[in-house]
């Protein structure tokens, strides 16, 4: 299944163990971003298997639990969760893949290599070379593809069209980066990449009531007039965005029958919301409803859904 949806190669396990694995593909043009969760395995692509197919591509690999090897262009590599590693479609390779608790998981984005807008022989300077995923760039690079995986099914085509071009964006700036290249990307890549830092920042910190445009601006070293700019691009205000952002993560904890016994204040609090009065009137507005018939909505929605499903099981049982 993997050398269909991905590069012709060769899998093996040692022993007799057990074999479960599953493959996720979100398909988003010219990116393909996928999930694989498997056991310990070899895998293996031969001279031969590329010879008889090149698709040109480079796979770029999350590490997201398990670690291993990777021997490719004559470099070896000892990698683990937390990082990234960088596959070249056109050199054969043999890696090794261990498994924490019995199973190994990665997000891969496989890409053609002329996608990224920087040279080629650039770009195969990381192959073979890990690099973190924990910190800057890499950090919200590797938000951004889990975020991407966790909401697949959601996404209609003119979604997924957009989101090809912004993974590739930071896919690009998390390489320049590693490569003191930053200044080879386009203008607009940048702008790209820097608004999707920006947002990983404001989501991170939302809980702040003291989030303000001047303390973003600072924290990725431009004016405060740069990232008004920014999002005025995109339509709106930065204080607009932030409250848009609150208000959602409030949204879905009103939703969460396990949050059912906090207090309305203390969900508004807890995503920045000072003012009660003010958190229900900007709630209101966006949503039409005040918080606690929306909480009170959210639960009899929720209670025909589960009536609904337990009708149609009780159905097809009968």
């Amino acid at each position: 299944m993997a050398s269909k949806t991905h590069l012709p190669s060769r899998v093996r396990i040692d022993g007799d163990a057990d074999f479960q694995a599953s493959v996720r593909v979100l398909n988003l043009g010219e990116a393909q971003v996928s999930v694989l969760t498997h056991p310990e395995l070899w895998s293996e692509r031969t001279a031969k298997l590329v010879r008889q197919c090149d698709p040109e591509v480079y796979q770029l690999h999350l590490i997201v639990s398990g670690g291993g090897t990777l021997a490719q262009g004559g470099r070896e590599a000892v990698f683990g969760a937390g990082q990234f590693i960088l596959i070249d479609s056109s050199h054969p390779y043999r890696a090794w893949r261990s498994a924490q608790d019995g199973r190994s998981e990665t997000v891969v984005v496989q890409f053609p290599r002329a996608s990224l807008g920087l040279r080629s022989s650039t770009v195969g300077r990381l192959a073979t070379v890990p690099f973190s995923a924990r910190g800057g760039i890499g950090a919200v690079l590797a938000g951004h593809l889990l975020e991407l995986m966790r909401n697949a099914e959601d996404y209609t085509e003119a979604d997924t069209a957009a989101l090809g071009g912004i993974t590739l964006d930071l896919i690009a700036a998390g390489c320049a980066h590693q490569l003191d290249a930053t200044a080879r990307l386009s203008p607009e890549a940048r702008q790209r990449a820097l608004s999707a830092q920006v947002h990983r920042f404001i989501r991170d910190r939302l809980g702040d009531p003291a989030l303000t445009a001047d303390l973003i601006a600072a924290a990725h070293q431009i004016s405060t007039r740069h990232l008004y700019k920014l999002f005025q691009a995109q339509g709106m205000t930065v204080a607009a965005w932030i409250r848009q952002c609150r208000l959602e993560r409030c949204r879905r904890d009103l939703a969460d029958p396990a949050l059912d016994s906090r207090p309305i204040q203390a969900i508004a609090t807890r995503w920045g919301f000072i003012d009660g009065a003010h958190f229900s009137r900007v709630f209101r507005a966006a949503y039409g409803t005040s918080p606690r018939d929306y909480r009170h909505l959210a639960r009899h929605d929720d209670a025909v859904h589960r009536l609904t499903r337990t009708a149609q099981k009780t159905s097809t049982t009968s």
